[in-house]
This record gives structure tokens, C-alpha cells and sequence, in this order.
């Protein structure tokens, strides 16, 4: 469907957060509400991550203005795993433009598992959207670079960029994923067969794979949602890291996709765009305020962190973030002075 959306960001005041000392407070007691919710499962599918801490929890919220809050293990840090596609697909967004963007990627929900291979046989091959493994895999086959070095240099330097410093990859997490990670190199050839991809499955596979095992921790999944959060610009080095317009649409995708086929229930909660991943991770957008990271491994049966979707919540109700919240409005009185 074409509606004649240019590219041209427009800005709109969506309110302030309250006073410092009191989003600390908060943030402090949705830590404290969820601590010892002990509900949930740690991934185990990728042998690395069954190593996880189940204790371990931070909740941290950064400000566009660059404001930092945090309680909990807000510096530990873990492998972003599918949090990493939506930030793979702004910088891909910024390259594409976009009209190619959802052409080629598209933003969809499948209503269907993330991994699922049903999906992209329903639709002709298609993606669907680049929140799925088949998106992100088509998404990052999109990354620029003659190689898949190239390419990889392409997304490392993009995700440190929205994080303000420099992301590792993790190694042992790396080789963990390459070693059991059958289903995506089965859904990359079947991308192929289809024409939605022109490089080596292999490749595309070992690039996503290695996105996936960059090192973050809940501070930096809060600076790189207050980047998406400030039109592109990271609140905490300055830089512009994509466009006002690449935000929009990264966060049209994640309002509908981000947290999988739980990503109706998560907007009717909580009413943000978010993304999780299965290491424990979740980022949360509050558009023009926030960005919010919470880690937590143990997980629901879609892949999504309990604590950090209860934590998050509760930050949404008290801060006064959901997007589709409205008060009565009272017209001012006619000719008051």
C-alpha cells in the first residue's frame, strides 16, 4: 500500500518526563517490585545462554536530554541478540530510503513464531518484517560492503555508534550460535530460492550471527532507544546516528513487531515500541522522552524477558509514557486574559 509518505520528519512535543529525582524513584521501584518475580525460563536453544544468571536484573532509563537512571545490574553485560535487528535495520533504513525499505523488507506482522519458516512459505518468500529472523536476515543482506567483512565493519561501527561507545563481540557466544544455528542457514537458502537475497546464504547467516553476539548491557539498550527516541541523535556523544525520518519508521515497525506474536498484547499494555531478545534484554522507545534497557533472562514462551516486560510497564503507567494515553481537554474560556 502506497500512501505518499516523503520522507520529511515532522517533530512533535509529546511532553517532558518528570523532575530527575523522581524518575530515579521510579526506576528504582520498578526494579523493586520485579525482583523477586521468579517466573520464566532461561533460553537454553543456544547452549551459551543456559550459562545465564537467572538473578540477574538492571532496569535503566536514559533521557534525550541525557539523563541517566538505573537500579539493579545495570552493567552487566550480555550478548543483544534480536535486539540487534532493529538497529540493523535503521542504519539499513538510512541507506535505502524509505520506499526500497519496506519494498524489499517490508513490516508486516506474521503472527507467527520469530524463527518461523511457514511465514515466508504464506507469503511467496517474503520477509514480512525485519523483526523476524527471515527479515533480519534479508535485512542485513542489505548491510553496503562488497564482503561480508565489509559488511560486518558496516553494522559493528553503526551499533557502537547508537550505544555512544564501542560494542565487542563476544566470542564464546559467537562460536555457541554458529555452532546450532541450522534453522537460520535453512532460512537464509530458502530466501534465496525465492530471489530475496543475492549473496552467499553463509555469509548473510555468519553477519547476523555475529550482530547477534555483540556485548551490551541495560544501560547502553536505554542510550540506544533515547537515540531512536531523539530523532537519531545519541543524547549522550551528540552525534547524529540516522534521521529523524529513519526513527519514525524503525518505530512503526517495532509498535507492530518488536516483541513477536506477543506484540499486540505489549502495545495494548504498555503502549511503546520495544524490541527483546533472547538473552534476557528488552529496549523500550518513549518517543521524544526516553529510552528504556532492562536484562533479565528468564523468559516467557514467546522469548521475552518477565521481569523486563513487567519492570517496563510499570515505568510506562508511573511515567506517563504510553503513546496512546489522552486526558479530556478543556478549551480555554473565550477572550480570558
Amino acid at each position: 500500500m502506497d500512501l505518499g509518505v516523503d520522507d520529511v520528519a515532522q517533530r512533535a512535543s509529546t511532553g517532558d518526563l518528570p523532575v530527575e529525582e523522581h524518575v530515579t524513584s521510579l526506576v528504582a521501584a520498578a526494579h523493586a517490585r520485579e525482583r523477586d518475580n521468579t517466573r520464566g525460563v532461561v533460553a537454553d536453544y543456544i547452549p551459551v545462554l543456559a550459562e545465564a544468571d537467572p538473578d540477574a536484573f538492571g532496569v535503566a532509563v536514559v533521557e534525550v536530554g541525557g539523563s541517566a537512571h538505573g537500579a539493579g545490574d545495570v552493567h552487566r553485560r550480555f550478548s543483544v541478540q534480536s535486539i540487534s535487528k532493529a538497529f540493523v535495520y535503521a542504519l539499513v533504513r538510512e541507506e535505502l530510503g524509505h520506499a526500497l525499505a519496506l519494498e524489499e523488507v517490508g513490516v508486516n506482522s506474521t503472527g507467527l513464531p520469530f524463527d518461523s519458516v511457514t511465514a515466508i512459505e504464506l507469503n511467496d518468500g517474503h520477509p514480512m518484517n525485519p523483526m523476524v529472523n527471515a527479515g533480519a536476515l534479508a535485512t542485513t543482506a542489505l548491510v553496503p560492503g562488497s564482503g561480508a567483512e565489509e559488511q560486518w565493519a558496516f553494522v559493528a561501527r553503526g551499533l557502537s555508534r547508537f550505544a555512544g561507545r564501542t560494542l565487542e563481540l563476544d566470542p564464546v557466544v559467537h562460536a555457541s550460535e554458529a555452532a546450532t544455528n541450522r534453522r537460520n542457514r535453512a532460512i537464509a537458502q530458502l530466501l534465496e530460492s525465492y530471489g530475496r537475497i543475492d549473496r552467499r546464504p553463509a555469509d548473510v547467516v555468519d553477519v547476523y550471527t555475529r550482530q547477534c553476539s555483540l556485548l551490551v548491557d541495560a544501560h547502553d539498550l536505554a542510550v540506544m532507544g533515547a537515540t531512536l527516541a531523539d530523532g537519531g541523535v545519541n543524547p549522550v556523544t551528540g552525534e547524529r546516528v540516522v534521521s529523524a525520518a529513519v526513527c519514525r519508521d524503525t518505530l512503526a515497525v517495532l509498535a507492530a513487531n518488536g516483541l513477536y506474536e506477543r506484540s499486540g498484547e505489549w502495545l495494548f499494555e504498555i503502549g511503546l515500541p520495544g524490541k527483546s531478545g533472547v538473552s534476557g534484554g528488552i529496549v523500550t522507545v518513549s518517543p521524544g522522552k526516553a529510552g528504556i534497557g532492562t536484562y533479565s533472562p528468564p523468559l516467557d514462551r514467546a522469548g521475552n524477558s518477565v521481569r523486563g516486560q513487567r519492570a517496563t510497564a510499570f515505568l510506562s503507567r508511573s511515567l506517563g509514557l504510553n503513546i496512546f494515553a489522552s486526558a479530556v481537554h478543556t478549551p480555554a474560556a473565550r477572550g480570558a486574559v
